[in-house]
């Protein structure tokens, strides 16, 4: 039986799927969002996680346009995309064709607030040792627990040099960043309570009790961050 938390996500997936626009009958979403921010957020991939080939789980891959260019431009890594909603794995399989990277496995349907991932088996990605996780404008329109999920993951499957790396707008210690952040907030809140933008603090606490650190915040463009976070008692 579905809990309430996997209910919210897949209620989420299904209404963040309505910013993307539909490109043709083969099901591939485009989303606005992706044209805007997938250098920068590239950039920082590259730097942060091309230390050795290894595999790359995506939590909500949405559109799958971010994966797809990803898994074009480092070819070294194993690209494995995930989503819950149905219309975001039609999209991500439509994506993968078209780009034809061999490097990018099919979409695989992962509730990210789950207890269990269910990986490594057949078609779906490993169960240990992921070079990275990476997670895009996802725990600020989502229930708190998918963060937990995240993080949680994130101490099981990351070894000493595997890093999980989430993009998004956070608070820095209780202040939002930017008046445009704070009025994002407000509109999320407003929308679903359980969402909203998070607060690295939190996100620090929420790493800590899974074994991880905040490693780095890097700013990024429109008032954004990645937050690098890697096992406690690596370097960097």
């Amino acid at each position: 039986m579905r809990d309430k938390a996997c209910d919210a996500m897949a209620n989420f997936v299904a209404d963040y799927s309505m910013d993307a626009v539909a490109t043709g009958p083969d099901g591939r979403l485009d989303a606005p969002a992706f044209h805007r921010n997938h250098r920068p957020i590239l950039a920082v991939v590259d730097r942060v996680i091309t230390r050795r080939p290894g595999d790359v789980l995506e939590i909500g891959s949405g559109t799958g346009q971010h994966i797809a260019t990803f898994a074009a431009a480092l070819t070294d890594m194993t690209w494995w995309p995930t989503d819950l909603a149905p219309a975001h794995l039609t999209s991500i399989a439509a994506w993968r064709d078209r780009s034809g990277s061999a490097n990018l496995m099919r979409p695989v349907a992962l509730d990210a607030a789950a207890a269990d991932w269910d990986l490594g088996g057949p078609g779906r990605p490993p169960n240990r040792d992921l070079a990275a996780l990476l997670c895009i404008n996802i725990v600020h329109i989502a229930p708190w627990a998918v963060a937990e999920g995240v993080l949680r993951a994130a101490g099981r499957l990351l070894p000493p040099d595997g890093r999980l790396i989430l993009y998004g707008p956070y608070r820095r210690d209780g202040v939002h960043t930017a008046p445009s952040n704070a009025a994002f907030d407000a509109a999320l809140r407003a929308q679903d309570p359980a969402w909203g933008v998070r607060d690295t603090a939190d996100m620090a606490e929420l790493a800590a009790a899974n074994r991880l650190r905040i490693a780095e915040i890097v700013e990024m463009p429109s008032n954004n961050h990645c937050l690098i976070v890697a096992p406690i008692g690596t370097g960097g």
